[in-house]
């Protein structure tokens, strides 16, 4: 995900010229489609898959959630071993090792065990603790309802993040009571999902009503609808938590809106957390852009 910056005025951000999908489907055998999605929409591979099988019709393998949960550990691991880390000028994680490279042998239950954690020097715990003394209280921030059926199928501003799936873990609602639903709550969720992803615990991929099928992905959840004739698709909609996150008021909106100027170094970095899947041009306050590979 290529990020820049330029200095124009109010801080706001603005996604590339979206590729055009449908006219890249429409017309096309299913078969095609279904091998031609996950190829262009490669950095969520699986979860491109099964949502074009699912609507489509066709069966999902029988590993789907185990190779889901895979692609999340990835995505995860890079982030929080790797991205993340740079920011703060801490050294990289030994991600090659898996998730004991970057989680706590338990997790966090607890406000308690959360405060002891941030203390703590192994693993990606002086990332968080890094993370937390950059943002205030209440900087950076984005209070939204989380998704579900409905909202999942419209590209309206709504949480459709990993932060949506932990949102009732305790430390989640500690974090969300004393510093906001800001980077660290985020940053938190994306850990409590990679520990849930390595014990296989992964979303079902289900089917909604008017043909939508929704499939977990590493940023949230993806809405997909097609429709078919003869074999040839003749209807295709794609929702993906890229389009929720940065939809009018979204995510990306009142996170920036709510970072005070004096915080606007922080940019770059608030976006590398919020990972949308396409690229970001930042535009006012934020000098100097930086580049991260999602």
């Amino acid at each position: 995900m290529a990020v820049s910056a330029s200095d124009t005025g109010a801080l706001s951000a603005t996604l590339a010229q979206a590729m055009p999908v449908a006219k890249l489907v429409l017309g096309k055998p299913v078969e095609e489609v279904v091998t031609l999605i996950p190829r262009v929409f490669n950095l969520c591979r699986g979860a491109q898959e099964a949502a074009a099988k699912l609507a489509f019709g066709l069966p999902l393998d029988s590993d789907v959630r185990q190779r889901l949960a895979q692609d999340f550990i990835r995505d995860h691991l890079v982030r929080l071993g790797l991205l993340l880390p740079r920011h703060f000028g801490l050294p990289t994680l030994p991600v090659a090792q898996g998730v004991v490279g970057v989680l706590p042998p338990q997790m966090p239950e607890t406000e308690a065990d959360f405060s002891l954690y941030l203390r703590q020097t192994e693993g990606v715990a002086p990332m968080l603790r890094a993370l937390d003394a950059a943002f205030q209280s209440g900087e950076a921030v984005a209070d939204l309802p989380y998704i579900d059926d409905l909202r999942v199928v419209q590209a309206n501003a709504c949480e459709n993040s990993v932060a949506a799936r932990h949102g009732t873990h305790p430390v989640m609602q500690h974090i969300a009571e004393t510093r906001g639903r800001g980077p660290l709550w985020r940053v938190f969720a994306r850990m409590l999902d990679l520990a849930a992803c390595s014990r296989g615990e992964v979303p079902a991929p289900k089917r909604l009503d008017d043909g939508w099928v929704v499939v977990p992905a590493s940023r949230g959840a993806y809405a997909m609808r097609a429709c078919v004739r003869e074999g040839i698709v003749t209807q295709f909609e794609r929702i993906t938590p890229t389009d929720h996150m940065m939809a009018a008021g979204g995510i990306m909106a009142q996170s920036l809106a709510s970072l005070p100027a004096a915080s606007r170094h922080l940019a770059t970095l608030l976006v590398d957390v919020l990972d949308p899947c396409s690229p970001v041009t930042l535009h006012g306050g934020a000098k100097g852009g930086g580049i991260a590979n999602a």
